[in-house]
């Protein structure tokens, strides 16, 4: 079950087409989410990526898959700092990061959009989404696109490709290891 949240939602991030991914998982009993999470968390780092959980309920975990160098060198740009530090975040390692936004989904009742940042979508769409409150967007994908839709288009329809053919290989028996490009 877990395996196929991974192809579902993280094919992107697994072929080093996206830094990171999210989902949000239905568990059984923490026991399991939490070995899941190691389990995989382990294999994945051999690949140069790793798993986390940001939030997590009686039934439901956020789970995050990411490639940490590739998020830290996102996050690191001049113009995502900037936005990140203007909504309170300070500067630090990937690790530092994500920490500030575990804390930020605890600790409201509304979601943190500016998580797109750590999802690798491109600063405009989320500005725009933010300034806007999720309306009055050019055209919606994988994220809502405020900025420039030919782009994002192209990068929806390569993500839609990736995923289908992380299924179908998938499904003919392949691993998620096998799928899973090394950094």
């Amino acid at each position: 079950m877990f395996e196929e949240y991974l192809i579902t939602h993280c094919s992107p991030t697994l072929a080093s087409l996206k830094p990171a991914s999210l989902f949000l998982y239905r568990f059984s009993s923490g026991e399991e989410l939490y070995e899941s999470v190691a389990v995989w968390d382990a294999q994945f780092q051999k690949k140069g990526i790793r798993i986390t959980i940001l939030r997590e309920n009686a039934e439901t975990a956020l789970i995050y898959v990411y490639r940490p160098d590739a998020m830290g060198h996102e996050l690191s740009r001049p113009e995502i700092l900037s936005f990140l530090v203007s909504t309170g975040y300070q500067a630090g390692t990937i690790d530092q990061m994500l920490e500030q936004l575990r804390i930020r989904l605890h600790g409201s009742e509304e979601f943190p959009h500016e998580i797109g940042v750590f999802l690798g979508y491109p600063l405009n769409d989320v500005l725009g989404f933010i300034k806007y409150h999720g309306s009055n967007c050019k055209g919606m994908g994988d994220w809502k696109v405020y900025g420039d839709l030919g782009e994002a288009q192209k990068t929806f329809a390569k993500f839609k490709k990736c995923r289908e053919i992380y299924a179908n290989l998938w499904h003919q028996g392949r691993t998620i290891w096998q799928l899973t490009v090394a950094a």
